[in-house]
């Protein structure tokens, strides 16, 4: 096993317990490396700011030039190519327009979208278009996978009532988020077109992290015929296979 290859075992192995961090002596018992080589290795990662260590605790955990490594490997990732052709078979097996969106700043974009030549209802959706994230499927998802600190910044501000249904008190909407993210999905209950009912699903990279969201609009007579347990089915299974795919990509 080259040095390289061992190094990166360390560094993979630290990461892993990144909340609490690994002693040296758990460092070579997860490794079985031989303690001289974990010592010289951990030197070196130190050295080149890989790995930071806490002389209180005695632990080392990741630093963040890994985390801007993970940064810009993401950023430059095509998500919109990859996700495509999955989205193309959300839209052919409900027959509704199916969207991509990822958070930018403090707003959504829509990046991708699969709509029927001649849909009836006019959709806020255009690719490249931005989109609030309080009062939409795809924006409550991006805001319920966001650090608590950073999601609290976004909604502290003052909600337009864009539609009778929008959510504009902060307590209701915390609520709806928290809701969003302990059962997988998000609904835009004609909070931002009248007429139109949304359901959106997070799509996760490597370790958990959220890279953005898919959803399928469609009208909301929809609701009251048969309900919607289809569509939320539907975003759920393709949004768990895209996870999947992307977290084998972005690992290869």
């Amino acid at each position: 096993m080259s040095c390289l290859t061992k190094g990166f075992g360390i560094v993979e192995l630290v990461v892993s317990h990144q909340d609490g961090g690994l002693t040296f002596s758990e460092i070579v018992a997860g490794t079985g490396y031989p303690k001289a080589s974990v010592h010289r290795m951990l030197k070196e990662l130190l050295d080149i700011g890989a790995l930071r260590f806490d002389a209180e605790t005695g632990k080392y955990r990741g630093n963040l030039k890994l985390a801007a490594l993970g940064s810009e490997i993401i950023q430059n990732f095509d998500l919109r190519t990859h996700v495509h052709p999955f989205l193309e078979k959300l839209h052919e097996e409900t027959g509704h327009t199916c969207a991509l969106g990822v958070k930018d700043g403090s707003s959504g974009v829509y990046m991708d979208k699969c709509e029927t030549a001649g849909y009836a209802i006019k959709l806020y959706s255009a690719v490249g278009k931005k989109f609030p994230l309080y009062c939409t499927a795809l924006g409550k998802v991006l805001l319920a996978h966001c650090e608590e600190d950073e999601r609290e910044r976004l909604i502290a501000r003052p909600l337009e009532k864009i539609t009778p249904n929008t959510i504009t008190e902060l307590a209701a909407l915390r609520d709806e988020l928290a809701k969003v993210a302990l059962q997988g999905y998000a609904l835009d209950r004609e909070e931002i077109t009248r007429g139109v009912i949304c359901v959106a699903a997070p799509l996760f990279g490597l370790e958990s992290a959220n890279l953005g969201a898919i959803s399928v609009a469609f009208p909301s007579y929809i609701n009251s015929d048969r309900g919607i347990a289809v569509e939320i089915d539907a975003v759920k299974r393709h949004a768990t296979l895209i996870s999947k795919s992307l977290a084998e990509g972005l690992k290869a």
